[in-house]
């Protein structure tokens, strides 16, 4: 956390004093307007100052603060506004309101512009697009980036450049075919996985009897799970059928790992709403379109502002596989969702103030539309709150949110309601599946609107709804 800088500090005590308040409080004032300058910074949030202070509490409250040192936080905010009031400050707020100050992170966490906001703008700019790289840059050589454009694992180069360009060949045909990212970086990886077990054997003389080898390790000794082993299997055929050009061999005679029959873990209603009183914005809004049009993490993350038709109430989704689908939006949070658009937007107006360069886009569609990654439409819907430095182009983009925070603000959420179940943000697109199950909606409407290419995959679901006869299930002893 950062602290709260001298020139603030100087004001803020003058007002303390002013006001009569305790000096045995000061401290804890400046605490609070410390962690409150922090929270701003790490959150998009309304213009509203009165607003502001309400999700600035709602925070207070899910970490468990006594209703005593809520108000006294409240307090402490309220007297910051009013030094910003004053004529006297107007330089000072200026000042404030153009400056940010970088985090310094090791060389393997992403890069963090945090904000000194003074209650009224909280985006990070304020500096032109030159000013902000030139100051990001000289903590960070090497930002977290999206899509292919962070060096891989899996790209760096071995003992064997035989096995190297069998990669290379291996990342072209799969960015070829446009498969996702996650199936480039898992297959490349079970690649490499596989020249080491071979102790990097040339791959010219690679034969269906290495593979077997390979999978009855996996499965003998690794003791892996079917679904590991499944993976390995697949990535292992497209490297011999597409990137090797040999014949894979018959598998059969290979041991495999017992497959599970999985049952999804489904919450209820009452579980769904005690989890989303423990989550504040945006993360609580992300959770409520998983539930609410039982959407997979990436996709939700993924939406654009052209994904949303709020007149008619229809959402569309990229899914994976380049599987589009429409579903229903939920009436109940169209208010919500229209509120954050103008979020969006108030930050899209900031970002074209600054001359930023754009939103990531996927594939070449840059090339073929200029611009699109400054138009409205093509803005995520979720945006990180920092732009992202994109290394020797000289470029400012902005990224959506990280799956990973969300997955880290749902975990504490679960905690902090007390759930007896294990949960994850694919909990509430099972759930999503089987509770239009249970209000008798058609196994097929329920296909569709999952983006299953397989009925099969759907019926997984009726395991998860008690099977209800004529007369309920009873002992015979109770006859």
């Amino acid at each position: 956390m950062l602290p709260i800088p001298s020139d603030i500090l100087t004001q803020f005590e003058a007002v303390l004093k002013k006001r009569a308040v305790p000096e045995s409080s000061h401290k804890e004032y400046k605490k609070w307007l410390r962690y409150y300058l922090d929270f701003c910074g790490k959150y998009p949030l309304p213009d509203s100052n009165s607003e502001r202070v309400k999700f600035f509490i709602d925070k207070l409250r899910q970490k468990k603060q006594t209703p005593k040192k809520q108000e006294q936080a409240a307090h402490a905010v309220s007297l910051y506004f009013e030094m910003q009031r004053k004529p006297a400050d107007e330089t000072l707020a200026t000042r404030l309101n153009t400056e940010t100050t970088v985090k310094a992170t090791s060389p393997s966490t992403p890069l963090r512009v945090v904000d000194l906001i003074k209650g009224e703008s909280s985006n990070n700019l304020s500096k032109s697009k030159d000013e902000l790289l030139q100051t990001t840059s000289a903590f960070i050589a090497e930002p977290q980036q999206p899509k292919y454009a962070a060096k891989a694992e899996y790209a760096e180069k071995s003992v064997s450049p035989e096995w190297d360009k069998v990669i290379s060949d291996l990342a072209a045909e799969i960015k070829t075919r446009h498969y996702s990212r996650k199936t480039l970086k898992a297959y490349a990886l079970w690649a490499r996985q596989y020249q080491r077990f071979l102790r990097h054997k040339p791959p010219s003389g690679l034969s269906s009897t290495d593979v077997k080898e390979y999978l009855t390790y996996l499965a003998v000794e690794c003791h892996v799970a079917a679904s590991t082993q499944n993976q390995a299997f697949n990535a292992l055929l497209f490297l011999f059928r597409h990137i090797l050009k040999k014949d894979f061999g018959d598998m059969r005679d290979v041991p495999r790992a017992k497959k599970s029959k999985y049952i999804p873990v489904v919450l209820s209603r009452r579980e769904i709403e005690a989890v989303l009183e423990h989550l504040y914005y945006p993360y609580n809004l992300v959770v409520k379109l998983l539930y609410g049009c039982g959407l997979r993490l990436f996709e939700c993350l993924q939406l654009r502002v052209q994904s949303f038709n709020l007149d008619e109430g229809i959402l569309t989704i990229h899914a994976k596989g380049k599987k589009d689908r429409t579903v229903p939006l939920p009436q109940a949070i169209i208010p919500e969702l229209t509120a954050q658009l103008e979020i969006v937007k108030k930050l899209h107006d900031a970002d074209l103030a600054a001359g930023y360069t754009g939103v990531f886009l996927d594939d070449q569609l840059e090339k073929k539309y200029p611009l699109a990654a400054k138009a409205f439409i093509w803005q995520w819907f979720f945006p990180q709150k920092s732009l992202t430095p994109v290394p020797g182009m000289q470029e400012l983009r902005r990224y959506h949110l990280h799956e990973s925070h969300i997955q880290k603000e749902l975990k504490e959420a679960v905690q902090r309601a007390k759930l007896t179940k294990r949960v994850t943000s694919h909990t509430f697109r099972h759930s999503f599946a089987t509770h239009l199950l249970q209000a008798n909606y058609d196994i097929r409407t329920i296909q569709e609107l999952l983006g299953h290419s397989d009925v099969k995959t759907t019926m997984i679901y009726t395991h998860c709804v008690p099977s209800r006869t004529m007369k309920e299930a009873q002992s015979p002893l109770d006859f």
